[in-house]
């Protein structure tokens, strides 16, 4: 396993004071319950609200959240957001400041899907629900006032890795379009923190999220599924042997994230498989540092994210 070490004097002095303040967890089994107990809602000051629209799921009805703020126009972009939480804990109702400030920020509508989560839905369920609520964009552009050849799909961590997944189902499935993958610290390769982890980083993963949390998230997720087969890369996208024909990608982590290794791995096999990338490494930062809204850090990986999706979506043609 990888030696422990402290990493502390290399945070970025912007982003001490969060570390002070943030809970220290680890999942389990035994704490998940109390993790999903958590309420993750930031501010009930949200600047875009949502409606609330059900669609239909693979195995039942879903939930899925609508911001529009501007009802009534019609040919927009439109992003599909995907929660994190490691694929065990969150939802599209608790984690709604995101996406209604993607929707603010952007000017363009932003849905975001109530996914099915492990372990009592293991793969590929969580990542089915995310796939229909593509279809769901797609199949209802005229009504919802948006160009179906400008969908875009993004999420943090968890969602990161769930957005990099549905691309990779999108491309395999023949569609629907994808116009790009905004991934923010994705969560991709199940081997890391594991036995089988390719990099066993020493200076990743002792923040905000760790080895031992990570292997609980994926062995979740995971199930009774040996990932040998075809779906190998909608499970954990770093496992897909081709990422050819896969959308333009932006990518953000910080150099102190467990994922930073695997993220600079996609974005180097995205670009030899022929796949734009533009990819952003934030030194001293750990998971999650863009809570941190003033933190020098932050302000550049919003003004980075916002400026790349707004290219990526050609919201200023």
């Amino acid at each position: 396993m990888t030696e422990k070490i402290s990493t502390k004097h290399l945070v970025d002095p912007d982003l001490q004071p969060l570390l002070e303040q943030l809970p220290s967890f680890e999942l389990n089994v035994e704490s998940l319950a109390q993790v999903r107990s958590i309420s993750w809602r930031v501010s009930d000051q949200l600047p875009v609200t949502a409606v609330e629209k059900i669609i239909e799921g693979p195995d039942g009805p879903l939930s899925l959240l609508w911001f529009d703020p501007s009802p009534g126009v019609s040919n927009r972009a439109v992003l599909l957001d995907i929660h994190g939480g490691g694929m065990v804990f969150g939802s599209a109702h608790d984690m709604q400041e995101t996406p209604s400030l993607l929707a603010h920020q952007l000017g363009i509508p932003v849905a975001t899907i109530n996914y099915r989560l492990a372990p009592e839905t293991p793969f590929p369920g969580p990542q089915e629900d995310c796939f229909a609520a593509l279809q769901w964009l797609s199949e209802n552009a005229k009504q919802l006032g948006i160009d179906p050849q400008r969908i875009g799909v993004t999420g943090q961590s968890a969602g990161g890795g769930l957005a990099a997944a549905v691309a990779q189902m999108a491309r395999d499935r023949g569609g629907p379009a994808i116009r790009c993958q905004i991934l923010v610290y994705p969560m991709l390769d199940h081997r890391s923190g594991s036995e089988a982890d390719i990099w066993k980083n020493r200076h990743t993963g002792e923040f905000v999220w760790s080895r031992d949390s990570n292997q609980f998230g994926w062995e979740a997720l995971r199930g009774d599924y040996e990932p040998t087969d075809a779906r190998k890369g909608w499970f954990s996208p770093s496992l897909a042997e081709d990422l050819s024909g896969l959308p333009p990608a932006w990518i953000g982590v910080g150099t102190l994230d467990l994922f930073f290794d695997e993220n600079l791995d996609y974005a180097r096999r995205l670009t030899d498989a022929g796949v734009p990338v533009e990819l952003h490494a934030y030194s001293g930062a750990f998971h999650g540092f863009n809570i941190a809204t003033s933190a020098r850090q932050t302000v550049d990986f919003e003004r980075d994210m916002l400026a790349s999706t707004a290219r990526l979506l050609n919201l200023h043609a």
